[in-house]
């Protein structure tokens, strides 16, 4: 219930008749309607390509963001290389799969932060440590949330240009996601690039010099909204909003990003917000099914009632998963033996596409 409250207080705040989301403009066809997963195992590739081709058609699912960072065999930088590795044989299924479901397939590829998790670091800040914004501190990553690449390291972008590209042929991807949510170690104070550095400037050349890349490439660039956002103005907080200096970053990045805009316990105006400064934004939910409806309502409520401007950029709605493809994909098919998380998020699934469905 409070979601939807929250929903009615933001397409009031925007000018849009509420009163009218009924009304058949409101029904016409999301462009986007998006699911979010980790990579598979490789012994569970079978599973996922099942997945992609029988379930995914059928929930109307027209988009797929895979994560797969550092776990596929790349032949660039082997080094980097995490265990469960995808071959290239396997991305080539997941790859056919998707073809033939009608599924547009995004790879994610984490740039920035999360390169880390728990006592492990992944395989670009194992294999060059050098490239860490706080080499040597933080021992196991004790006291940290993820650790970051420092984004001034005069070799970095050699690299990771080679992954992004290597990854997004083998996915025959026209975009690619590059994360950038929760970047909480940015111009460190102990790094001989970034220290005294200006946070907002620092993230929003990241994002410029990642999004030239792909241009260049003629490829789309994605990535999460959540660093864009000034947490305490919008009240979304630390997480999925800046507190530490990055949010006027959206003042210096180009306009033909796609931002994904994800909110798990409430329904805030910022796809509103990000639809409004120019950007193609998405709603992502995760488990609470009344947050994802509420996202819903909001994104179908402009795309009817605001001018030819705003409401094309609201593109549809992108749900996360955050856990095992495996686990998600089991909870879809009815096994209730897998953790509550992935349970949660194939409920919100279901409940959330078959109301796509039925205003479709």
């Amino acid at each position: 219930m409070k979601s939807r409250l929250t929903s009615l207080a933001i397409l009031a705040a925007v000018s849009i008749p509420i009163g009218r989301v009924a009304c058949g403009a409101a029904g016409s066809p999301l462009p986007v309607r998006g699911l979010y997963l980790m990579a598979p195992k490789p012994e569970q590739v079978p599973l996922t390509v099942r997945f992609i081709r029988e379930a995914l058609p059928k929930e109307s699912v027209n988009l797929l963001v895979m994560e797969i960072d550092y776990r596929y065999q790349y032949t660039s930088h082997p080094e980097v290389v995490d265990a469960d590795a995808l071959s290239h044989a396997d991305v080539k299924a997941l790859v056919a799969a998707c073809r033939e479901a009608g599924v547009r397939l995004i790879p994610l590829i984490n740039q920035l932060g999360h390169q880390s998790w728990a006592e492990q670091t992944f395989g670009l800040l194992r294999a060059h440590p050098d490239f860490d914004e706080t080499p040597g501190k933080y021992p196991k990553n004790k006291d940290i949330y993820c650790r970051s690449f420092c984004p001034l390291h005069p070799a970095l972008h050699k690299v990771v240009f080679d992954l992004i590209d290597e990854l997004a042929d083998a996915c025959e991807a026209d975009a690619v996601h590059v994360g950038m949510d929760e970047v909480f170690i940015l111009a460190d104070p102990d790094c001989p690039r970034c220290k005294s550095r200006n946070r907002a400037e620092l993230f929003a050349q990241e994002v410029r010099t990642l999004h030239d890349h792909l241009a260049e490439m003629h490829r789309e660039m994605w990535m999460w909204g959540d660093r864009l956002l000034d947490g305490s103005v919008t009240g979304v907080g630390e997480w999925e909003g800046s507190e530490n200096g990055t949010a006027s970053a959206i003042n210096l990045v180009p306009r033909d990003i796609v931002i994904c805009d994800w909110h798990y316990d409430s329904v805030p105006a910022t796809a509103a917000y990000f639809a409004v400064q120019g950007f193609r934004v998405l709603y992502a939910p995760w488990r609470q099914t009344d947050v994802a409806l509420g996202e819903l309502d909001l994104v179908r409520s402009i795309r009817a009632h605001a001018d030819q401007t705003i409401a094309p950029r609201m593109l549809g709605v992108l749900q996360t998963t955050w856990g095992s493809a495996a686990d998600f994909i089991k909870a879809y098919n009815g096994d209730s033996s897998v953790p509550k998380e992935s349970a949660e998020a194939a409920s919100n699934f279901k409940a959330l596409f078959n109301t796509i469905r039925a205003i479709q």
